[in-house]
């Protein structure tokens, strides 16, 4: 798929430390300047084996197998380049942190975009985060107290608990054991390759 524009270098792509233990998720533009930099090699897989490409060998292979349908491509003025689904940092050895990351993102995952007072989804620009228990009243910013909801429902209970203004959560909050982003990614076909580098069941990467 040719791709145009800032959204492509915002692609997702999966960075491995260097003893190719998954580590996080990056964006393309940031694994593009790590390449150019020499601080990590793409990982690539044609016909069921893995190559490892510097940024230069990555151009040149761009050039020659760009037409696969699942390829994202930048076009530079020079020459087109295909945005590697996987990178390896050459000389990172530190092993990753296995807890999922606390954020919005990943939040809003877990719920489904769906606002846990109403149960409706919602595009992400019109939902918001909540504490259960209000800090005000010193709630916690924690997995068990924090729930997606829509700007309405969060500006109807506002600095209260939601048994005060008559409101149920729809789902109990909870820690996820997987994380949400790897999952979404994972099911479409373009990420497919990650499944070499991850444990499904464990998912010890964060988004970066």
């Amino acid at each position: 798929m040719d791709t145009n524009g800032s959204s492509a270098l915002q692609i997702s792509v999966l960075v491995l430390n260097k003893f190719y233990i998954p580590m996080h998720i990056t964006s393309a533009k940031r694994a593009f300047v790590l390449l150019y930099k020499n601080s990590a090699e793409v990982v690539h897989s044609d016909a069921e084996k893995f190559h490892t490409y510097n940024f230069n060998d990555w151009v040149g292979y761009s050039v020659k197998n760009n037409g696969n349908p699942d390829d994202d491509v930048i076009h530079t003025s020079a020459f087109e380049i295909l945005i590697p689904r996987i990178i390896r940092l050459v000389n990172y050895d530190r092993v990753p942190k296995r807890e999922v990351k606390l954020n919005r993102r990943n939040i809003l995952l877990r719920d489904g975009h769906r606002c846990q007072y109403c149960g409706k989804k919602f595009p992400t620009s019109k939902l918001s985060l909540d504490h259960i228990i209000p800090k005000s009243r010193k709630g916690k910013t924690s997995w068990i107290n924090v729930v997606t909801a829509c700007n309405a429902c969060n500006t109807r209970k506002g600095g209260k608990l939601p048994s005060e203004v008559g409101m149920k959560l729809v789902t109990t909050p909870a820690i996820p054991k997987k994380n949400p982003v790897i999952l979404k990614k994972i099911r479409s076909q373009k990420y497919q390759i990650w499944k070499h580098f991850i444990d499904i069941n464990a998912l010890p990467v964060d988004e970066e």
